[in-house]
C-alpha cells in the first residue's frame, strides 16, 4: 500500500513538472504591444515612434514626441496547432504495451491581448509615460478524452505588464530612458492520466497567479530627421505563481533590441529593421514548493528575432506598411506535444488611416508559420527504472494575428 501511494505521488510530481514546463514552452513571447508594429513584423519598433506604443520597446523614444500621445487597442492571436503521426504507449499496469493513435487536429485557440500607452512630454528635455499590455498569452486544449492526457490536457497562460517610464533628451541627437515594470502572470493547467493508467486527474491548477518587478532602459541616436537608431534592454523577473499552498517559480527571459529607421530622401518610402535577443536560457530549472518534487531541470536556448520592413506614405490620409520576421525557437532538446515550439516566419502587412489632424486608426495582420517538429516525451516517476507512458509525434503550430489600434495626440 505504501509503495502504491509513493508511486502515485511520484507520478503526480513528474506530471506537474511536465505540464508546467509545457505551459511555459507555449508562452512564446507575444509581440502584442501595438497594431502598428504588428503590420511591419515589429521591424524598427524600438525607434520609429509613430505612436505612444514605442515606449513598450524603448523608453528613450518618448523623447521624440512634443505632444501628449495616447494609443489603445488590442491584438487577437488565433493559433492552429496540429499533432500528427502520433502514438501513445502505456508501459505499466493491465494496459502495458498498448499503443493508441494520439493525433489531434485542433489544439489551438484564440487569445485577446489589449494594450494602452500614454506619453506625456513635460518640456523639451523630459517626458514620462505609463502603459499596460500583455507579454504572454496562449491557450491549448486537447479535450478530456485525448489518448495521452498527461501530455495534452488544457494549458492557458495570461500576463499583463504595467509600466511607468521616463525619458531625457541629452542633446539634439542623443536621448536616454528608463522604466519600471510590474508583471502579473496567471496560469491554468489541467492534466489527467490515460484510461489505461486509470484515467484520474493528476493535476488541477486553476488560475495560479503572482507578481514580479522588472525594469527597462534604452537610448536613441538621431543622425538626422530621417535616420535614427535605438537600443534597449529589458530585465524580466522570476514570477512566483501560487494556487492555494502550491507554488511554482517561473523565470522570465531578459530581452535586448537594436532597431534602425531610414526614410529615403525625397521619396515616400522608409525602411526599418530590428534584431532582438531573448534570454530563454534563464529557464534552466523550475522550482516547486509544497509538492513532491523540489526542482525540475530542463534545457532551453536563447532566442533571436530578425525583422525587416518597409513603410509607404501613400498620401495625407493613408500609410501602408509590411514586414518579415524570422523568429528562432526557445526549445532545444526538450520538446512538447502540449504546446509545440519551432523556428517561425512572420509575414505582416498593415496600414494607418488618418482620421483627422490629431487621431488615426491602425490595422495590422500577421500570418505566422511554424515548422514540423519531432517530439518524443515520456513519464517516469522518481526512483522508477521504467517509464509509465510515452508519446511520439510530429507537431506543427501556425497562427494568425490581427491588431486594431486608435491613437490620438493632445
Amino acid at each position: 500500500m505504501n509503495k502504491t501511494r509513493l508511486f502515485k505521488k511520484s507520478l503526480l510530481a513528474v506530471t506537474i513538472s511536465l505540464a508546467t514546463q509545457q505551459a511555459m514552452a507555449a508562452g512564446f513571447q507575444l509581440n502584442a504591444q501595438s497594431a502598428t508594429g504588428l503590420g511591419r513584423a515589429f521591424a524598427g519598433d524600438a525607434v520609429i515612434a509613430d505612436n505612444a506604443a514605442v515606449m513598450s520597446r524603448n523608453p528613450a523614444a518618448m523623447a521624440l514626441f512634443d505632444k501628449m500621445e495616447l494609443s489603445l487597442g488590442f491584438e487577437a492571436i488565433m493559433t492552429d496547432i496540429k499533432v500528427k503521426n502520433a502514438t501513445y504507449k502505456t508501459h505499466v499496469g493491465p494496459a502495458a504495451g498498448l499503443e493508441q493513435n494520439a493525433d489531434y487536429n485542433d489544439a489551438g485557440g484564440t487569445s485577446i491581448a489589449p494594450n494602452i500607452h500614454l506619453v506625456v512630454p513635460v518640456n523639451e528635455q523630459f517626458a514620462w509615460g505609463v502603459n499596460a499590455y500583455s507579454n504572454f498569452g496562449t491557450r491549448t486544449d486537447f479535450g478530456s478524452n485525448y489518448a495521452g492526457g498527461e501530455y495534452g490536457g488544457e494549458t492557458e497562460i495570461l500576463s499583463a505588464n504595467f509600466g511607468i517610464s521616463g525619458s531625457y533628451r541629452i542633446d539634439s541627437q542623443w536621448s536616454i530612458g528608463a522604466g519600471l515594470d510590474l508583471i502579473y502572470g496567471q496560469g491554468t493547467l489541467q492534466r489527467s492520466l490515460s484510461s489505461g493508467l486509470g484515467g484520474t486527474n493528476v493535476i488541477d491548477i486553476d488560475k495560479a497567479d503572482g507578481f514580479g518587478v522588472g525594469f527597462n532602459v534604452g537610448t536613441v541616436y538621431e543622425l538626422d530627421e530621417n535616420n535614427r537608431f535605438g537600443l534597449s534592454y529589458r530585465y524580466s523577473p522570476t514570477i512566483t505563481a501560487k494556487d492555494g499552498d502550491k507554488e511554482i517559480k517561473l523565470p522570465l527571459p531578459d530581452m535586448a533590441e537594436f532597431s534602425g529607421y531610414h526614410r529615403i530622401d525625397n521619396t515616400a518610402f522608409a525602411v526599418h529593421y530590428s534584431v532582438q535577443y531573448i534570454g530563454w536560457s534563464a529557464f534552466d530549472k523550475l522550482e516547486f514548493k509544497n509538492q513532491s518534487i523540489d526542482v525540475k531541470p530542463y534545457e532551453w536556448k536563447d532566442g533571436w528575432h530578425y525583422s525587416i520592413g518597409g513603410t509607404y506614405f501613400l498620401n495625407r490620409d493613408w500609410t501602408l506598411r509590411a514586414g518579415y520576421m524570422y523568429d528562432t525557437s526557445a526549445q532545444d532538446k526538450i520538446t512538447s506535444v502540449s504546446v509545440p515550439d519551432s523556428d517561425r516566419q512572420w509575414l505582416s502587412a498593415g496600414f494607418t488611416y488618418q482620421i483627422d489632424e490629431k487621431s488615426n486608426l491602425d490595422f495590422g495582420f500577421t500570418y505566422l508559420m511554424g515548422k514540423d517538429v519531432q517530439v518524443n516525451e515520456s513519464t517516469r516517476p522518481e526512483g522508477s527504472p521504467i517509464d509509465v507512458s510515452s508519446i511520439s509525434a510530429t507537431t506543427k503550430a501556425d497562427a494568425i494575428l490581427v491588431g486594431l489600434q486608435y491613437s490620438r495626440s493632445f
